[in-house]
């Protein structure tokens, strides 16, 4: 098989080659907490399904375009694209059939918004909610708008699609949006871009009050533990804030652009990304050391604060967006509506031997009425040992590697 040594390098048949290495301990964490990663790449236009069975990590993607955020529950998954709001639910009745997996989710439907640039998505009593980033918005769904507008910044005086403060990111608490990120207190057309490296804030919901500012670019707010947490990204920290008085402390400093935030017992993982030659990330304090950045997810223990696993691209994906735990599964199998062809493909009919199934008046997937939260939760980059065999990507015949992988995937208009 010939390889490219370039970052992303073309192979004969449209395959496109990605080099991953990983952490023996982070398997071992993932079975412990009997928990899988969900992963978008905004860059690369994949889903990855990130289980393990075993002993050893299973890895597998899905194409979709321009995925972005994710929202997960034990009853349906969301997941944002260029134009769509995917909803995947649980058939886990097929699992019997399947060797490797100990649950299955299915694509159900899709609903068209357009573009968005839908960051972030959240389950709440309200259904999904969908950090609006286009609109400067938070917005729910309803079957006759392309989106409903339910809360913007209060510096923001018109829902227009102009960027106006990139709200990116969304904490829920109880159900409801309580803290948001944005990278600007600003009201013009991408106005933020022009004090990115300090004008970021954490805001609460519905007041809009500032919690803390002057942020390099932040991400992913969340609730654990009774305590927020941000990801400072134009630093590259893991940080835990103090709701009262604004200050927040680093918990770790991790090598890479930090975006995408999940929890799950004590740990957190933290999706890493490089940064482009672009204007978009010039002036920020990691530009300074682009060259050291790397791509993947670190795994943070929250006692000692310290990167205790990690997941690397060294190629053909360069940016992280999204990273979400699905609990209780070791490693579910993920079908299909992805524009991979080669996807395997999983059927759900009745019965033959049942009567047919009635015709009922059901909420659409998107609706808040079967709202369900996850239940409770209970120096790495340079220690990774380097072994190197090749895997087709397949959500059905990936192999997997003790710690190094190559792959081998669909390169598509990227």
């Amino acid at each position: 098989m010939q390889k490219s040594t370039s970052d992303g390098g073309t192979f004969k048949d449209g395959l496109l080659e990605v080099r991953y290495e990983y952490s023996p301990r982070l398997p071992v964490i993932l079975q412990q907490l009997n928990a899988t990663l969900l992963v978008t790449t905004y860059q690369a236009g994949k889903l990855m399904v990130l289980g393990t069975h075993g002993g050893q990590l299973h890895i597998s993607f899905l194409d979709y375009d321009q995925p972005m955020g994710l929202a997960v529950s034990p009853l349906r998954i969301a997941l944002g694209s260029r134009r769509q709001i995917h909803f995947f639910v649980p058939a886990h009745e097929t699992q019997s059939r399947q060797q490797f997996h100990d649950g299955c989710f299915v694509p159900r439907s899709a609903f068209y918004t357009g573009t968005i640039h839908g960051h972030e998505l959240g389950w709440g009593r309200d259904g999904c909610w969908i950090v609006n980033t286009l609109f400067s918005c938070l917005s729910t769904l309803h079957d006759d708008y392309s989106f409903v507008p339910r809360w913007r910044p209060p510096f923001v005086t018109e829902l227009i699609d102009q960027d106006r403060c990139h709200l990116n990111g969304l904490a829920l608490e109880d159900g409801r949006p309580k803290y948001v990120t944005a990278m600007g207190q600003t009201d013009s057309a991408q106005g933020w871009r022009l004090n990115k490296a300090t004008g970021g804030s954490v805001l609460e919901v519905p007041s809009g009050q500032v919690i803390c500012d002057n942020l390099a670019m932040p991400h992913s707010p969340r609730l654990h533990g009774g305590q927020l947490w941000v990801l400072d990204s134009g630093h590259g920290t893991l940080n835990r804030l103090d709701v009262s008085s604004g200050k927040h402390e680093i918990v770790e400093r991790l090598p890479g652009y930090t975006r995408g935030l999940s929890f799950c017992g004590q740990f957190a993982f933290v999706g890493l990304s490089k940064i482009r030659e672009t204007s978009v990330f010039g002036g920020i304090p990691i530009a300074d050391r682009r060259d050291e950045l790397r791509c993947g997810i670190g795994v943070v223990e929250l006692i000692s604060g310290n990167t205790v696993a990690v997941f690397q691209f060294h190629s053909g994906v360069s940016e992280i967006f999204a990273v979400e735990v699905l609990a209780g599964f070791s490693n579910p199998l993920f079908a299909g509506a992805s524009v991979n062809q080669q996807d395997q493909e999983v059927w759900i009919v009745p019965n033959p031997s049942s009567s047919l199934p009635q015709i009922e008046k059901r909420l659409p997937l998107f609706y808040g009425r079967t709202f369900s939260e996850l239940p409770p939760e209970s120096g790495a980059f340079d220690s990774l040992s380097l072994q190197t065999s090749t895997i087709h990507d397949s959500t059905h015949s990936a192999a997997t590697l003790v710690e190094r992988g190559n792959l081998l995937q669909e390169q598509g208009n990227q």
